[in-house]
């Protein structure tokens, strides 16, 4: 299981909004009528056909008449979806000059609709925005836009059937190949525990339902019972894994689900597993006392306007302000620092600095005599070394783009001879956070899954010659084999095969 961090939309810098003074000068009032912001808009669009056909207004008199175009039964037959025109790519235009002027148009029609009703950037990434605006153009002229009631009922029944069609791909998927079920509890602001179960399989991740679980989560029987109902929904047959955090309820209730179906392998979440580890590093003294000195500058520096004024004109930067559970946001805020720290250092001395109410406090004090400390940056840099490798593989399995079963293993191996190496192989100032690291991983995060993921992954396994000869890769595939094979029989001739 992965969760990730929303989505951020960076809006540009600058962008044209007409003035109020002008809007209202172009809205005109009928009598008996409502006003309608967009309506001058409207009488603007058939400035579009205007400018692909190349006609001049004189041309085309003073109301433009628009000729309905009719659509017969081969409109129809030649009728190619949207998906389809998307993987053919862009068709050689007739006049690129009208084109480019009419695009340009269209644009600012759309990126309004996106301005004015709030819409996040990032939605001009997705696929069905994309699809959208493909069929709108195949349509053609005057097509006429869904309601507000077909919007909320109609059209959201259709979706729905055809989101259940899609997904029954998913479910021949599931009987054929297999899948992991993932659990990713969260609490809402109501204070309720929810837990949202999901299936992925081949065809892709699957969403299936969302249960209220704040009765449930408390002991580990009753969380047990819920997740193996989920199983039992599923099918027992089709289930490979079942992904779940690292909590100690969700342990024995992993431990139960292994015992009454022992066909089913319980995975804790490799993301939480890191999490944990960086967790631990942050307990070594010198990285704690980093940590919390780093987060009371940053915390100072937001607390405080016209310090934070300075700050944005003397960095040009913005800090990265720790989180309270995720870890991984420590080694970003001491990253930052670390990339700024001369511009930081210059700010703290600077006669801006010194003239501020801020400075002559207590806690602006405190923030200097951190900043001018030169063991302050050395433990940044330590931690930083220690806590990289580790942020870069949780990058990897925190990510909703490929599976990452066949990749784990690998990139814990690496991080291992990166932190290693940031310390130039010096025993003494790595082992305490190698074993750290070697105790999660034995406890928790390795799995035979993992090691049979990374010995079947013809990446590794054709760069790696001593691969066919890893001890440790070996029993962790020959249990997968044997856990879940159908028979004896499937067992023998897979270790036939091997051989």
């Amino acid at each position: 299981m992965a969760t990730n961090p929303p989505n951020s939309s960076t809006q540009p810098s600058s962008f044209h909004i007409p003035s109020v003074a002008s809007s209202a000068a172009k809205i005109h009032k009928p009598v008996g009528g409502e006003v309608h912001e967009d309506d001058d808009e409207a009488s603007r669009l058939p400035e579009i056909s205007r400018i692909r056909s190349g006609k001049r207004p004189a041309e085309e008199g003073s109301m433009p008449t628009a000729k309905k175009n009719t659509k017969g039964p081969l409109d129809i037959i030649y009728y190619r979806k949207p998906e389809e025109k998307l993987k053919k790519g862009k068709q050689p235009s007739l006049n690129d000059a009208c084109d480019k002027k009419a695009r340009a148009s269209c644009c600012q029609y759309i990126a309004r609709f996106f301005y004015r009703n709030g819409i996040a950037f990032n939605v001009a990434k997705s696929k069905s925005f994309k699809l959208m605006v493909e069929a709108i153009g195949m349509y053609g002229a005057h097509l006429k836009p869904p309601s507000y009631h077909e919007l909320r009922v109609p059209l959201l029944q259709d979706e729905l059937r055809l989101t259940h069609e899609m997904l029954s791909t998913n479910k021949k998927e599931q009987e054929k190949y297999g899948c992991s079920i993932m659990s990713d509890g969260w609490t809402d602001t109501k204070g309720r525990t929810l837990i949202n179960f999901l299936v992925n399989s081949p065809a892709g991740t699957m969403f299936v339902k969302s249960v209220d679980a704040s009765a449930d989560m408390k002991t580990g029987q009753k969380l047990f019972q819920l997740l193996n109902s989920f199983v039992e929904e599923i099918g027992e047959s089709n289930v490979v894994q079942l992904v779940t955090d690292n909590g100690s309820n969700y342990v024995l209730a992993g431990r139960h689900i292994q015992v009454s179906r022992p066909k089913i392998f319980w995975t804790p979440c490799a993301a939480h597993c890191l999490d944990l580890m960086l967790e631990d590093i942050g307990k070594i003294p010198k990285v704690k006392k980093v940590i919390q000195k780093g987060m009371t500058l940053v915390g100072f520096i937001y607390n405080h306007s016209l310090v934070l004024n300075l700050m944005r004109e003397k960095l040009e930067s913005e800090l990265v302000r720790s989180g309270v559970t995720r870890f991984a946001t420590n080694f970003l805020t001491l990253h930052k620092l670390h990339i700024l720290k001369a511009k930081i250092r210059t700010m703290f001395t600077s006669e801006e600095w010194l003239n501020l109410n801020a400075s002559k406090e207590v806690k602006g004090k405190k923030a200097t005599a951190i900043v001018l400390q030169v063991s302050f940056w050395e433990d940044i840099v330590y931690t930083l070394k220690a806590m990289g490798p580790l942020v870069k593989v949780l990058r990897l399995v925190d990510n909703e783009k490929r599976p990452t079963m066949g990749s784990i293993y690998h990139a814990m191996l690496e991080a291992k001879e990166f932190i290693q190496r940031n310390f130039n192989n010096n025993e003494n100032k790595y082992k305490d956070i190698i074993d750290i690291v070697d105790r999660r991983w034995s406890i928790q995060l390795h799995h035979p899954l993992h090691a049979a993921g990374y010995y079947l992954n013809r990446k590794y396994f054709y760069t790696n010659p001593m691969i066919e000869n890893d001890a440790t890769l070996l029993d962790g595939l020959y249990a997968c084999i044997n856990k879940l094979s159908a028979n004896a029989k499937v067992v023998d001739a897979i270790h036939g095969d091997l051989a």
